[in-house]
Order: C-alpha cells, then sequence, then structure tokens
C-alpha cells in the first residue's frame, strides 16, 4: 500500500516529461497537464491533507490518464520518459487497478467519467480491444 504512495511522485515526474514531447497529441497533454494541477491542488475530492487516503485519487487520475495516453500513442514513448524501475506500463495499470479499489465508489465514477476512452479511427481501433480500465465484481465469499 505504502508503495503506492512511494509512486505518486514518479508518475508526477513522468507526467511532466511527456507534457514536452511532440509525439504526444495536444488533447492527451490537457489531459495530464489536468490530472498534475489535480495532484498538485490539496482541496480535491479527497483532501491531501488526510495522510494516504488524500493521495490515492491523485494516483488513480494520474493512471488513468496515462492509460489513456498510451492507448493513444506507443507505450514505448512512455518507456523512454520513465526513470524508475520495472515496467511502467504495468506498473501503471497496477497502481490503477489498486487505487481504484481503494477508492469509495462515487468518487472512482466521477474521476473515471473525466477521462473517457478516446476516439480511435477505424484501423488503430482493432489494436485497441480493451478499455481503459476493467473495474471486475469481487467474488462473494461463501462460508461453510
Amino acid at each position: 500500500m505504502t508503495n503506492l504512495l512511494l509512486i505518486l511522485p514518479n508518475l508526477l515526474l513522468l507526467s511532466a516529461r511527456l507534457m514536452v514531447d511532440p509525439r504526444v497529441p495536444a488533447k492527451e497533454r490537457m489531459l495530464v497537464a489536468g490530472a498534475i494541477v489535480y495532484a498538485i491542488m490539496p482541496f480535491d475530492f479527497i483532501p491531501d491533507m488526510i495522510p494516504f487516503v488524500g493521495q490515492i485519487d491523485d494516483a488513480y487520475l494520474i493512471a488513468l490518464t496515462l492509460l489513456r495516453l498510451m492507448s493513444v500513442t506507443e507505450p514505448r514513448v512512455v518507456r523512454e520518459h520513465w526513470r524508475g524501475g520495472g515496467d511502467v506500463v504495468e506498473l501503471i495499470g497496477a497502481t490503477a487497478l489498486i487505487a481504484g479499489r481503494l477508492l469509495p465508489r462515487r468518487i472512482r465514477r466521477v474521476l473515471t467519467s473525466r477521462v473517457e476512452s478516446p476516439k480511435v479511427p477505424g484501423e488503430q481501433r482493432k489494436t485497441m480491444a480493451v478499455p481503459l480500465l476493467i473495474e471486475r465484481p469481487a467474488a462473494e465469499s461463501k462460508t461453510v
């Protein structure tokens, strides 16, 4: 869980580097800029003054915008700007899933609705077969 918070500064730096890359479309840059501003603002859906919980919505929104960016550009572009360890593509996906599970459903829906899947032209649509983030219902545990 604490790893989720430790990755947030690295995701912010990655987002800032992607903002100046000419291979990133302008619309995606604006969304990334919005996610950076949201993460820096102390008052958002969950105030950042609340330890741990206050940063989860920031990590979730940044991860969603980076997932969207990777669906429009090559993931290679994102990997070139990553300075941390591990595979950034898997890390972003895992961050979005973990943070999404920790957020209240209402906040998660509001943030997810702000970062919609991009409209992709016909030929590219075939390569993007999955949505940005799939929420699977939790398996019900049965006690015997």
